[in-house]
């Protein structure tokens, strides 16, 4: 049989409601808004429909329904109950009686500068939410927030992040690192001694040894001497603890571990790295996840100010 649902419109529905319910022409033209005429337009399509007169005048007393009409009448206020329910209002969203789990994608560097404020920010506003930390796979990052398996992104964005909405969250400076009690005195450094020193890089993809520092004292025609090369940034603070190297990276990440090591500003610009959070616009309009990206912004914001 042919899928006749396209006959029927919600108008039709709430034509029938209304006549079941009232048994009279006039009463339910009025209950809707619409005179008799329309009203009479709209039973003429539902015995098209449904091959039943439906409803029958009687004599000083309205319609009656037929049996046909009355076996429809009986399941149509289940299925306008699930309509009403379908076209209504968006849901909302308590943190506080919410158990849902969110993932935020992040390389140590961004996890480490949020993750600390978050975690508490989160536990403040909801007992019962969970949160995952995920390291971020280029290659799929885009699908994975396209499904859903990951709620937001923390880093650098890139030109094949297209079609993705982003914020950013905060600018920092870059600082340089040194341990308590570094040979070299607490003095700010020259350019010079920048130059002369050894230093740690930190490399994501593994084994570098150039980066955004060799590339700003390219400008200046000088050089320096990187002698080791980490791909975990939560690794560095605990290697510049227990040697005389120098660690140039943003300040929010070093500020971490100021309990270990000194901070000062380097002697070259490296001008400022901002850090961004990028999402499936899919999310932008679901209630939790627009709260929980809120409290990453608030969070972002009262860390850095």
């Amino acid at each position: 049989m042919p899928d006749r649902l396209s006959e029927i419109d919600i108008g039709l529905l709430m034509a029938f409601e209304a006549l079941i319910q009232e048994r009279n022409v006039s009463r339910a033209a009025d209950r809707l808004g619409i005179t008799q005429p329309a009203l009479s337009g709209r039973l003429t399509r539902l015995r098209a429909i449904f091959g039943d007169q439906l409803f029958v005048p009687v004599a000083g007393r309205g319609v009656a329904p037929t049996p046909r009409a009355n076996a429809l009448g009986a399941t149509l206020p289940q299925l306008l109950d699930h309509l009403r329910e379908f076209i209504g209002p968006s849901p909302s969203f308590d943190p506080g009686k919410s158990d849902r789990e969110f993932v935020l994608a992040a390389y140590d560097n961004p996890a480490i500068m949020l993750g600390p404020d978050i975690v508490p920010a989160l536990k403040r506003a909801s007992p019962n939410i969970r949160i995952t930390f995920v390291v971020p796979d280029p290659e799929t990052i885009t699908q994975a927030l396209e499904r859903g398996d990951i709620d937001m992104v923390v880093g650098l964005p890139r030109s094949e992040d297209g079609g993705l909405i982003g914020r950013r969250l905060f600018t920092d400076e870059f600082v340089t690192a040194q341990r308590h009690g570094h040979p070299r005195g607490r003095h700010p450094i020259t350019l010079d001694e920048f130059c002369t020193a050894e230093h740690m890089l930190v490399s994501t993809s593994g084994g570098g040894y150039r980066g955004a520092v060799d590339r700003a004292l390219d400008k200046l025609g000088r050089s320096r001497h990187v002698s080791l090369s980490v791909q975990s940034y939560a690794l560095a603070p605990l290697i510049l603890g227990s040697s005389d190297l120098l660690c140039t990276l943003p300040g929010r990440f070093l500020r971490r571990f100021e309990a270990m090591v000194d901070l000062f500003a380097p002697p070259l610009d490296m001008g400022n790295v901002e850090l961004y959070a990028l999402w499936h616009p899919r999310m932008r309009d679901d209630p939790a996840h627009r709260w929980f990206r809120n409290l990453v912004f608030e969070v972002a914001r009262v860390t850095h100010d």
